[in-house]
């Protein structure tokens, strides 16, 4: 272990070409500065890093400590694939070049070529929304959140909804959904039991009136054992003898079959329509594997009160999320070849050898730390973001041990150090590096080359 002997002078550290390029980054003070502030810390707390003498190691402190605020590139090996913090949905580079010309110019985001008139934003990704679907109308918003919330909004302001009590969730950044009801103008009210709801509930809820039925998809946790819900279709049923509509909240939902691939099915906007639900909503930035965008489709007279809302000006998209869902929807036309074209469904499908021959690369890359034992092993991924809560897809990682837990969180964090941040997860005191996000290997394996402990 070093000791305080082996602190080296601060003009000594600065003679370092690593600490002379900060120096140029940062500016001379600045590093002086820092440099003492660490110092001075490990001498008040006697707590010494094992790098005390490295001057690689201060430059990499000061990269961490002085570089000015800003999002990174980061590759996503956590097992989580589509991950909120880590931005959801990766991108299609094709996708961007395809649409560039568009939101790098002025472009007919709102007006009408043929009138020569202001026109309606929304007519061109509604146009593929509703031929995807099967639906007769559909609008787009800035997030899933705020297509609920303008449902709502529109259709219950002041009034009681019913929600099943099983579904009264709460999402990452404790997000709940009572209280978005409450912003919408809406009150709240609770039918059923936690495990089990029944129709009877809901037909007692009518029966004392109410505007709307809305049932929520679980998002990003599942109920199992002694459990009741009830169908789309005879809540569809049950609603339209009232003539009120069924709104019905996918979280994420797809417009593909996800079982085409042998992945576990998820609910599609267009099958609960044909359950009969009078609007469906579901995110962009999930499944669809587009930019941030909350999606409604359904009934024309409901779409058309819900873009009449004041709200929806305040809650439209852009022209580069317009323009990105729109091209990301025409993809769908030809279903068979969308994990070449979405990166998410990409990983999703990427064959078990494959991700082994990846596993392969990465461990051999490790294998210059000493101490630790990286093997690749079987293990299990997850959509996240609120895709299919109760269900494990097969995959690959390569598995990294070390007899000191320490060592395994020192390992993490310098991962994450890294001039592309490689961000895995902990478990079983181990650090696991998932490999559906270990693309493109190319450009991964030269990253992992720079790491140091």
């Amino acid at each position: 272990m070093p000791s305080f002997r082996d602190l080296p002078g601060i003009d000594a550290l600065l003679s370092a070409p690593p600490l002379q390029e900060a120096c140029a980054r940062y500016g001379l003070e600045t590093v002086k500065g820092e440099l003492r502030r660490l110092q001075d810390q490990w001498r008040a707390t006697g707590d010494l890093p094992d790098w005390v003498s490295d001057p690689q190691q201060y430059a990499a402190h000061l990269d961490q400590a002085l570089a000015p605020p800003g999002y990174q590139r980061v590759y996503n090996l956590t097992g989580t694939i589509i991950h909120t913090n880590l931005g959801r949905a990766p991108l299609s580079a094709k996708v961007l070049r395809t649409i560039e010309p568009l939101v790098t110019h002025p472009l007919s985001l709102e007006y009408d070529l043929a009138a020569g008139k202001r026109g309606d934003r929304d007519q061109v990704v509604t146009q593929r929304l509703q031929a995807l679907c099967g639906a007769e109308a559909a609008t787009v918003v800035n997030n899933n959140a705020a297509a609920l919330m303008l449902c709502l909004n529109t259709l219950a302001l002041g009034q009681r909804v019913p929600v099943s009590r099983g579904e009264l969730i709460e999402i990452g950044g404790s997000f709940r959904l009572p209280e978005l009801m409450e912003r919408a103008g809406c009150r709240l009210e609770e039918i059923g039991t936690t495990n089990r709801t029944h129709l009877r509930d809901y037909e007692a809820a009518i029966g004392a009136g109410v505007p709307m039925l809305l049932k929520i998809h679980p998002s990003n946790y599942h109920i199992e054992g002694f459990t009741a819900e009830v169908a789309i279709t005879d809540l569809a049923d049950l609603a339209h003898r009232h003539d009120i509509p069924l709104c019905v909240d996918l979280g994420s939902g797809t417009l593909v079959d996800l079982a085409r691939w042998g992945l576990p099915h998820e609910p599609m906007a267009q099958e609960v329509l044909a359950q009969g639900a009078d609007l469906v909503t579901f995110s962009g930035d999930k499944l669809l594997g587009s930019l941030q965008a909350g999606v409604i489709v359904g009934k024309r007279h409901y779409i058309e009160a819900i873009k009449r809302n004041p709200m929806k000006r305040a809650l439209r998209p852009d022209k580069l999320t317009l323009a990105y869902l729109t091209e990301t929807l025409r993809l769908y036309d030809e279903p068979d070849s969308l994990p070449e074209h979405i990166p998410v469904l990409g990983m999703l499908t990427t064959p078990i050898d494959v991700l082994e021959q990846r596993g392969g690369a990465l461990a051999g890359a490790l294998a210059q730390l000493e101490g630790f034992n990286a093997a690749v092993v079987e293990s299990e991924c997850q959509l996240g973001s609120g895709s299919l809560p109760d269900k494990r897809i097969a995959s690959r990682a390569v598995k990294i041990a070390h007899p000191e837990a320490r060592q395994i969180r020192a390992l993490a964090q310098a991962l994450r150090r890294l001039p592309i941040p490689i961000i895995g997860r902990i478990q079983k005191d181990a650090l696991w590096l998932d490999l559906r996000g270990a693309a493109p290997m190319e450009d991964l394996l030269p990253v992992i080359e720079q790491l140091s402990l």
